[in-house]
């Protein structure tokens, strides 16, 4: 009887620890024989215009650099896990984005220059974050999509359903 219950332990168990989430960088999702990406190096903001916050902060948004960035097809349908900086694109009535852009640094899409499509996800979330938690990168799990889209701030090659979402912290 013992080895008939581990047995079935072993059953119930190993597609659980299967299940768990492949942890990917930003850079596995660039394919290897892609062109090298040059960023932008145009300034978002005129600095002559510092003194008047506001006219700073009304600048239009940065072009995208490459908004048709090659994909890695082999990643679609993969249970991932990416750390990443939120940018909202819904916000619920309770102050939580539900919606939003998941990129590889603090103030992509807002105050510098969107990074090429191939590092932004579109993330989409029961949950959300509240607002007032985003200036710390989050760690983000569930099943990337190979799947463009469009938004106001940027094109983004990737798509998640957000299973997970949780404050990335470093180990120690």
């Amino acid at each position: 009887m013992p080895r008939a219950l581990l047995a079935l332990l072993i059953l119930v168990a190993l597609p659980l620890w299967a299940a768990e989430p492949k942890e990917l960088t930003w850079s596995e999702m660039i394919p290897p024989d892609a062109a090298p990406e040059v960023p932008n190096m145009t300034p978002l903001h005129d600095l002559s215009q510092m003194g008047t916050a506001l006219a700073a902060e009304s600048a239009p948004a940065a072009k995208q650099d490459l908004p048709n960035a090659p994909v890695v097809n082999s990643l679609d349908g993969q249970n991932i896990r990416l750390p990443g900086y939120i940018v909202p694109l819904e916000v619920s009535e309770e102050g939580r984005t539900t919606e939003f852009l998941l990129v590889p640094y603090f103030g992509a899409c807002i105050h510098v220059p969107p990074p090429p499509s191939n590092q932004i996800v579109h993330v989409k979330s029961k949950v959300g974050v509240k607002l007032d938690e985003l200036y710390q990168p989050y760690w983000v799990e569930g099943a990337l999509q190979v799947k463009a889209s469009t938004s106001e701030l940027a094109d983004a090659g990737y798509q998640m359903q957000a299973d997970k979402i949780f404050i990335y912290e470093l180990p120690e």
